[in-house]
């Protein structure tokens, strides 16, 4: 079932087919609604009393944010994990967005697509939790909320991984494959940088008890949620500079080994260049005038020529050595 209902409270739990029933009834209602088509998002969003601009904002994927409504405090974030990418083989970030709905005696999420994460959350309500069972809606909304920032730890850590891997490959190689996975992971980084930022604010509104909606006992809770959220960001913006710094390290290395090569290149052309003049000299072979060469007539005068480029060679290559160029 795409939409599902639930009732519960110390007493016991109740799931209802019905959704007007379960509003109407004792305890507080927990409406779950997943991969639904737009009529079924409209019957939940009439029998809540859904403004349609926050179904909207849920379904079009807007930034995280939290709203006050006269009936409810709406609250709009991001489940997000490593993919594989539908373009590329390299993994990429795949943000799904959830709305969360809380009133006075009923919660209300709204997914679009998938919501395993919230899976957790309700099987818990189903099993009796008693945490859950004895609290409110906006405890609810608190630990569905909870979950999906935990998540975020977990991409995280593997981000992490890769740049620890990237870290060490930058030191030893400088294959164009290393810089491909540098620039993934920038992408990554800044892809969820854009999630996290504007999820920490959303999570502000309620840690600071302006909803109407969130009781004092709560609060904290929610606090604790921005804190997280304030680790996730920092985390971000860590990885980020260890990215970069890898970058440069990278481009570096690079750099160094380009240099490297240029040296040898410049050394052994320079060793050449006087070999050159000299074979160019003893190569116009003029001869039978008085201004000729007098060795082209010498019978070791060949093998002289070649000593001696040998021995200009030899001296260039000590030369170079001794100065710690080649």
């Amino acid at each position: 079932m795409t939409v599902s209902a639930v009732v519960y409270s110390e007493a016991g739990i109740e799931e209802y087919d019905d959704l007007a029933a379960a509003k109407a009834a004792e305890g507080t209602t927990w409406v779950r609604v997943h991969e639904a088509d737009d009529d079924e998002i409209s019957a939940v969003a009439d029998t809540f009393d859904i403004h349609r601009l926050a179904v909207d904002d849920v379904v079009n994927e807007v930034r995280p944010k939290t709203e006050e409504f006269a009936a409810y405090t709406f609250v709009l974030v991001k489940t997000a994990e490593l993919t594989r990418g539908e373009t590329t083989f390299d993994e990429e970030i795949r943000e799904d967005p959830v709305g969360v709905f809380f009133g006075t005696d009923w919660v209300l999420t709204l997914a679009p697509r998938a919501d395993d994460p919230i899976g957790r959350v309700w099987n818990a309500v189903v099993r009796g939790d008693e945490r859950l069972l004895q609290r409110g809606p906006d405890f609810t909304a608190y630990r569905i909320i909870d979950v999906i920032v935990d998540e975020y730890f977990t991409l995280l850590d593997r981000i992490g991984d890769g740049i620890e891997a990237i870290e060490e490959e930058v030191l030893t190689t400088t294959d164009i494959e290393v810089l491909e996975a540098i620039n993934t992971v920038r992408r990554d980084l800044l892809s969820f940088r854009k999630l996290a930022w504007p999820t920490r604010e959303a999570l502000s509104v309620l840690a600071r008890g302006d909803s109407g909606y969130v009781g004092e006992a709560t609060e904290k809770y929610f606090r604790d949620v921005y804190d997280h959220l304030v680790h996730v960001v920092d985390l971000v913006e860590t990885y980020r500079d260890l990215v970069s710094g890898a970058r440069d390290i990278y481009l570096n290395t690079l750099s160094q080994s380009s240099n490297e090569v240029m040296k040898v290149l410049t050394v052994i052309a320079t060793v050449f260049l006087p070999l050159t003049f000299i074979a160019g000299v003893y190569g116009m072979n003029f001869s039978g005038g008085p201004y000729n060469m007098p060795e082209l007539g010498w019978t070791f005068g060949y093998p002289a020529v070649m000593l001696g480029m040998a021995l200009v060679g030899l001296v260039m290559v000590w030369a170079f050595r001794e100065r710690g160029y080649v």
